[in-house]
């Protein structure tokens, strides 16, 4: 089947103003198999409104000047958000040092109180290095194990696995990721996804539990699915996933999910930005939605003053999600501009 076939591209308006939000409060961490309560009619409102709005993020690598900026354009934009969802790549190498000081950064702001943290493949560069200010990728591992690397995502998002499910004002969030660094297990291999049967089945049982119930289901993920967003027909991003087929044959039964991934940095300002991802031999003809959440990180260079100016072509971007009860809008954020780029309204079946 060829791209056309497979996608639905679809451009967004560009200056699009920020909706009204409303409060919506943020609920307790959610472990794999548990999930936040029904919404109920009272939270559902008119329609005019959405009755919960939250953000996505992702690739920081320990851009902390511009996470600031980026949060502080949050609070401004969505200051009610219900969530802020991280695409991975939080930290530049996975240092514990390195979790901290986005510990510390967070803790300047006002934001959301739920954060849903994936795990991206800059979390396993710790092996690479001798010492934080030695890189050594020829005596790779350096001493470092896997399991430690693991430990320290663990530290930081404060839970025991990769994969977890939220709850943003009542629209669940599941978070996915990488079980092994593959390169510990196959010296061929480096930054390659693979899950566990564990985690396909908890993915799987999610998803229906939150079908059955009507309800929009927001996927967030490091790595882009082949043939989807911007970049994923690159080779150098389109094998990231040792088992893509069986993942995009369980998203692809669900209209109403919607994928979220970062690891590419490309810029939404490009057409491909979202797109409906249509998986052959499932049911739903309709595809299901992909979104690429930009990136924080952006380059810094001397400007020969003894300041810095941002590197050209690097962009400090992100999303805000409004969810209604019968669609889903999507804006593309500038922060450092402090402008929208585009947005998307998809309307949804589960009409929640």
């Amino acid at each position: 089947m060829d791209r056309r076939s497979l996608l639905t591209v679809a451009t967004g308006a560009v200056g699009a103003v920020a909706a009204s939000q409303i409060a919506a409060g943020a609920a307790p961490l959610q472990q794999p198999g548990q999930g936040p309560a029904p919404l109920t009619g009272a939270h559902i409102g008119s329609g005019r409104r959405p009755f919960t709005a939250f953000n996505v993020i992702s690739d920081i690598q320990g851009d902390l000047r511009d996470l600031g900026v980026a949060l502080e354009d949050m609070r401004r934009t969505n200051p009610n958000s219900s969530g802020l969802a991280v695409a991975g790549d939080i930290t530049p190498r996975g240092y514990d040092a390195e979790y901290a000081a986005v510990t510390a950064e967070l803790a300047r702001h006002t934001r959301a109180r739920t954060t849903a943290w994936a795990i991206g493949n800059h979390e396993f560069y710790v092996p690479k290095w001798r010492d934080p200010a030695t890189l050594a990728q020829d005596t790779w591992p350096n001493g470092t194990t896997e399991d430690s690397l693991f430990r320290s995502f663990f530290r930081f998002s404060g839970r025991n696995t990769v994969y977890a499910e939220h709850s943003f004002g009542g629209i669940p969030v599941l978070s996915l990721g990488t079980e092994k660094y593959m390169h510990f297990h196959d010296p061929k291999l480096w930054d390659e996804v693979w899950l566990s049967e564990a985690q396909f089945t908890w993915l799987e049982e999610r998803l229906a539990y939150w079908a059955r119930r009507r309800r929009p289901v927001m996927v967030v993920t490091h790595h882009p699915l082949p043939n989807t967003v911007s970049g994923s027909h690159n080779r150098l991003y389109s094998r990231d996933y040792l088992q893509a087929d069986r993942l995009l044959g369980i998203l692809g039964r669900h209209r109403d999910v919607f994928l979220f991934c970062g690891h590419t940095h490309w810029d939404l300002g490009l057409s491909d930005w979202y797109v409906r991802r249509v998986v052959p031999g499932t049911a739903n003809l309709d595809g299901f939605s992909v979104i690429n959440t930009g990136a924080v990180q952006t380059g810094y260079t001397d400007d020969g003053q003894g300041g810095e100016v941002s590197v050209p072509g690097t962009f400090n971007q992100g999303l805000q999600v409004e969810v209604f009860r019968d669609r889903v809008v999507i804006k593309a954020r500038d922060f450092a501009a402090g402008s929208w780029l585009k947005q998307i309204t998809v309307p949804l079946s589960t009409n929640a």
